[in-house]
């Protein structure tokens, strides 16, 4: 089974339907719905608790009936099997697991440590891959594996699918589902950002310049930041947390929260300088903004690939192959 697997299994084989004389004469009859078969029918498309209903309104001859309900049902792909209960679990999980790795590095690397003040470990971790990176791909791992036990090995959802993951589809016969528009989309919102913090006043020193002053560390960040943080990205916040906010609080709240979100995130590594921090929100809002719209993470998964591969490409011929990296103070 593929990644964007929309097909379907062909439905068992049935035996030939016979059709009586009586049936026939009722066909053109209009069907009568009771009040309590309608709400019936609202409620099992507005889908109140599981997202996924399986029971349908039948008639007397177990033929499916679908009645169009007084509200618009929930769009696919906001119809989840996941409930703040589980965002709430997730949580603890993130925090407990980052926790765990970071503290089994440093305890790794302990007895190796000659160390005589706060400002020489913090260095002495960032000369250091294997926990400046290591560590961080790990604990993407680890959030992979809850998400993967907690949907499809407990629950037995489809785990791609259910985070968003499909096919980019035109949304008329003019427009182009090309996945290659939104990554150069992506790399032009890169170079509107560039522009757009070029007028920010800034500190002369921010945490993330620290990942760039030891070569092998820089290469592997930027290798990460292509390959590994957009798939990682997309898929826990426009694919697992934008849907559950989006059918609880509606969609233009989803993408506004879930964009503020993104750009917190990262509010550490920008010594949260504020206009910085800022300008990342505007970023995840049209991440998310894009994700809502086409309906799939694929699009602003492409979306931030471009974006993280111009800062890459920027990087790259900045520091000449990374064999021009700045001093360490």
């Amino acid at each position: 089974m593929s990644l964007f697997d929309d097909n379907a299994p062909p439905p068992p084989e049935q035996e030939p339907l016979s059709i009586s004389r009586s049936e026939i004469d009722t066909a053109d009859k209009p069907l009568t719905i009771s009040r309590a078969e309608t709400d019936a029918a609202q409620s099992a498309l507005l889908l109140p608790g599981d997202p996924f209903p399986s029971g349908a309104i039948t008639d007397a001859a177990n033929v499916p009936v679908f009645v169009m309900a007084s509200q618009p049902a929930l769009p696919e792909d906001l119809r989840v099997p996941w409930s703040w209960v589980h965002f709430a679990v997730f949580l603890v999980f993130g925090f407990a697991s980052l926790l765990a790795v970071q503290m089994g590095f440093v305890l790794y690397y302990a007895p190796h440590m000659r160390i005589s003040s706060q400002k020489e470990f913090e260095q002495f971790l960032l000369s250091k891959p294997e926990f400046a990176i290591g560590s961080m791909i790990l604990w993407y791992a680890l959030i992979f594996l809850f998400l993967y036990v907690t949907l499809s090995v407990l629950r037995g959802f489809p785990f791609w699918r259910s985070l968003g993951w499909r096919k980019i589809k035109p949304r008329s016969n003019a427009s182009s589902s090309s996945p290659w528009i939104f990554f150069f989309v992506g790399c032009g919102l890169s170079i509107l950002v560039f522009l757009l913090t070029s007028r920010i006043h800034t500190p002369e020193h921010v945490p993330i310049e620290d990942l760039f002053r030891y070569r092998s560390t820089a290469m592997l960040f930027m290798a990460m930041a292509v390959l590994v943080a957009p798939l990682v990205e997309e898929t826990v916040f426009r694919g697992y947390l934008y849907p559950l906010l989006a059918k609880t609080f509606g969609v233009a709240t989803g993408i506004i929260v879930t964009g503020l979100l993104f750009g917190i995130m990262h509010g550490a590594q920008l010594g949260w300088t504020w206009g910085l921090v800022a300008v990342l929100v505007f970023v995840g809002v049209i991440f998310t903004f894009v994700r809502a719209r086409t309906g799939t993470v694929y699009a602003s998964f492409l979306l931030h690939l471009g974006y993280n591969f111009t800062i890459a490409f920027v990087t790259v011929v900045g520091t000449r192959g990374f064999t021009h990296m700045p001093p360490v103070r």
